[in-house]
């Protein structure tokens, strides 16, 4: 029994490993939800002993819970090249966001059942070499769906974006049309990128938006027209905002309440709306 338990603890701390280096970094609480809803402090605990191993370090980078990287020891042992340090300030939303997409696809029945596979922006980028040129928009993950499964989706594979702040919708609608054209793997040569008369690589684009974001993804999606078919918009998962330092209390009249589109489907795997039953 101790044996087993061991060997099951190995297991899930890899996978934790992994994760966390494909996503630069995990606040302690998303690393909890991540080990099955342990408690922040038992993942604490856990980031603490991958520390004196020498495979992580610890720091609070903001408000909320502390954040988690792996170190180069660490990035090694997982059999990845990216460079070892912690997450950029400036990505920290960002970061729990796409985060926050990943896990709540992942705990969906639908993506375990048809062996759905995510594939970050890390790794997308570790393809490239770290070097993103003017001709490559990299989506924040994509999410592959092998051939075989049950599902009506088998074999396509979703460009994933989340939105917390609102680009302009000229630059929206440029991002979706280059997601939407292109033909070839990231990494690939120039030429093979975007090639007429080859199925898209991505089926779909799904857009997970704040509010904030919401109204511009919608209107270029709409600026597409047939073509935006292909784009799904749909709110992002629960745990997704940065926590925030509480602010001081001021007593203000409370303003109208206000109700946002519900766009959450109850699945993140749910078929898009556009493919055929």
């Amino acid at each position: 029994m101790v044996a087993n338990a061991a060997r099951q603890r190995a297991g899930l701390d890899t996978r934790a490993l992994v994760f966390t280096a494909d996503m630069y970094g995990l606040p302690l609480d998303q690393l909890a939800e991540l080990q099955g809803g342990i408690t922040v402090r038992q993942a604490r605990a856990l980031v603490a002993r991958w520390a004196r191993d020498g495979l992580a370090e610890s720091e609070r980078l903001g408000p909320g819970p502390a954040w988690v990287w792996l170190t180069r020891s660490g990035l090694r042992a997982c059999g990845v090249r990216y460079s070892a340090g912690p997450p950029a300030l400036a990505r920290l939303a960002h970061i729990r966001a796409v985060t926050a997409v990943r896990l709540a696809f992942e705990a969906a029945s639908g993506y375990r059942e048809a062996s759905g596979y995510w594939r970050s922006e890390r790794r997308l980028r570790a393809r490239l070499g770290g070097r993103v040129g003017t001709r490559d928009h990299l989506p924040d993950a994509e999410v592959h769906w092998p051939d075989g499964t049950a599902v009506s989706w088998a074999g396509e594979c979703w460009a994933i974006e989340a939105e917390l702040t609102a680009k302009t919708v000229a630059r929206t609608t440029a991002i979706m049309r280059e997601l939407l054209a292109r033909t070839g793997d990231y990494g690939c040569a120039a030429a093979e990128a975007r090639v007429p008369g080859l199925p898209p690589r991505h089926t779909s684009v799904i857009y997970l938006c704040s509010p904030a974001a919401t109204g511009t993804v919608l209107r270029a999606r709409d600026a597409l027209g047939s073509l935006g078919a292909r784009i799904e918009v749909r709110a992002l998962p629960p745990g997704a905002d940065m926590p925030t330092a509480p602010a001081p209390t001021v007593p203000t009249r409370a303003a109208p309440a206000r109700t946002a589109p519900d766009l959450t489907a109850p699945d993140l795997t749910a078929p898009p709306t556009w493919t055929a039953s």
